[in-house]
């Protein structure tokens, strides 16, 4: 069901003053601790990095990590595909090859790639679900790594096999990886949409239960006020303003 059509039925169901569902997927994963991992980027006081995660809905996925303390940016947009600089209608008509994805830069010396890992796996996504996420139905809706380089490669392939051995899910993990290309930020109007409408209904139902699961279960990780793009955009050239 494409997105918008799904908000439709969902701002329905409000006007008519019954609850929508919890998602309309059927049977999902719940968010749940899953175990550090065992391979990991030791922390450096290195450059800022960058690091590429396609769970669903890009609005879910950056809203989570905009709340990661040591994230300094989360951008939504589309990567993995074959055209230049596409439309979200483009990608929406799954034609294309893109994945709705979300490019996170981070302070690899506050969190690390493999917190990140754990994070999106704990609570950003159904990681067995195939190309499709909660109520989205699509090859743009997969879940897949774009890494950049090879320790993260390692990593993320760590990280899936650790997760496959402990038997951490019902269904095997659906996500791929491959290697970072392109990456189009998505129309301004996409960029915090988490933040800036959370009583949307679907928001409310489908995204913002992930962030409260982020809070609680890596309070230590938990950054209340949301690194966004737009305060990035605003912040630009000021020595005033902080992560």
């Amino acid at each position: 069901m494409p997105r918008y059509a799904t908000f439709l039925l969902y701002a329905g169901l409000a006007t008519l003053g019954l609850a929508g569902p919890p998602t309309l997927a059927g049977a999902e994963e719940a968010a749940r601790l899953m175990p550090a991992p065992a391979v990991d980027v030791p922390p450096s006081g290195a450059h800022q990095q960058t690091a590429t995660f396609a769970g669903g809905c890009f609005w879910g996925v950056q809203g989570v990590f905009e709340h990661v303390k040591g994230v300094t940016q989360a951008v939504s947009g589309y990567t993995g595909g074959k055209l230049s600089d596409p439309s979200y209608e483009q990608v929406s008509s799954g034609m294309t090859g893109h994945a709705e994805a979300v490019r996170v830069t981070f302070d690899p010396s506050r969190v690390s790639y493999g917190t990140l890992l754990r994070i999106f796996f704990s609570v950003a996504l159904d990681p067995t679900q195939v190309n499709r996420q909660g109520p989205d139905r699509g090859t743009q809706y997969r879940s897949e790594l774009f890494v950049s380089g090879p320790d993260q490669d390692r990593v993320a392939r760590a990280y899936v096999a650790q997760l496959e051995a402990a038997h951490m899910f019902s269904l095997p993990i659906a996500t791929r990886i491959e290697q970072a290309g392109p990456f189009y930020p998505a129309e301004a109007y996409h960029q915090d949409y988490l933040t800036l409408h959370p009583n949307n209904p679907y928001i409310a139902i489908n995204d913002i239960p992930k962030v409260r699961s982020l809070e609680q279960l890596f309070p230590q990780s938990w950054a209340a006020a949301p690194a966004t793009v737009g305060k990035r955009t605003a912040c630009a050239g000021s020595a005033d303003c902080t992560d």
